[in-house]
């Protein structure tokens, strides 16, 4: 699940607070605190034909997570919006383009971790790429890392940072066992998500995925849930162990850089018959209506 530089990326526009310049050109301070401590928040977007899917959850996600960690001063949704379009009509881009944005608390007068030291931010990043989902549609393979998930009482998940080491070293174990993704535990040992993406498992008709207590509130994981309660399929939010995904007649990952993928083998188990299954193509289907007829439209 390696992915593959695109040929239309050679020569992006990059923002970086606001001035748009070419890649090779593109920086931040070393005395900015994302390098200092990886002191900021990011969200990944995607715009399918001049629409950017759930841009105001991603925006509303982005921001609280900024509040969370005591941020001084936070963009306007406004703001951020009217980056995102001069940064995406600047590389004359309208569909098949994820988008990550990154705010830092900004730079620091010297390095140190005390956030007072930060007397001039924050700094927004939007990198805009032509980006196709990532996630093969074959079939996915799982290990399950000897990392686990934090929970609430040591960083709580639902502040989306770029502290993704974990998540790192999970991915690290994964491509050493020759496999696409990491299944990450909580402290518990029940699942809390794959190294990168959401998990739900499928388990006669009735599909379930885990709480959120030791991992992010999935934008795209609550697109799947929506779409279960609008098309009557039974769903179920519980903790779920290794066993149960195991024995599961389908497993599949959800995410805006993939959609959605089928996990077809995890610690050498097949999952199911070992091929996508009726349940993924179907929510895969729902949901591709779902990107198709609903997002925001960024150029007006």
């Amino acid at each position: 699940m390696q992915q593959q530089p695109d040929e239309r990326n050679a020569k992006l526009i990059v923002n970086i607070n606001g001035e748009l310049m070419p890649r090779d050109k593109a920086g931040i301070s070393p005395f900015d605190s994302s390098v200092q401590g990886g002191d900021a928040v990011w969200e990944g977007l995607r715009l399918y034909n001049k629409k950017i899917f759930r841009l105001i959850e991603h925006l509303d996600r982005l921001r609280d997570s900024a509040k969370a960690l005591a941020f001084e001063e936070i963009p306007t949704i406004e703001q951020i919006i009217e980056e995102i379009r001069r940064t995406l009509a600047a590389n004359w881009m309208e569909d098949d383009v994820h988008i990550r944005l990154t705010l830092t608390r900004g730079e620091k007068i010297t390095s140190g971790m005390d956030p007072r030291l930060n007397q001039s931010g924050p700094t927004l990043i939007v990198l805009a790429e032509f980006k196709s989902p990532v996630y093969s549609k074959d079939g996915l393979t799982f290990i399950t890392s000897s990392i686990r998930r934090f929970p609430p009482d040591c960083l709580d998940p639902k502040i989306h940072h770029n502290n993704l080491l974990p998540s790192i070293m999970a991915k690290i174990e994964a491509n050493a066992a020759g496999v696409d993704a990491a299944l990450m535990l909580d402290k518990d040992g029940f699942i809390a998500e794959a190294h990168g993406t959401h998990v739900f498992i499928v388990r006669k008709e009735k599909v379930f995925t885990s709480t959120t207590d030791a991992c992010p509130e999935g934008i795209t994981r609550q697109v799947v849930l929506d779409l279960c309660a609008a098309n009557e399929i039974p769903h179920e939010v519980k903790r779920i162990s290794q066993m149960e995904a195991y024995r599961a007649d389908e497993m599949f990952c959800t995410g805006t850089m993939g959609e959605l993928a089928a996990v077809t083998k995890l610690d050498g188990r097949t999952i199911g018959n070992g091929k996508r299954g009726p349940m993924t193509e179907r929510l895969s289907a729902l949901y591709a209506e779902e990107t198709a007829k609903s997002g925001y439209a960024i150029f007006g």
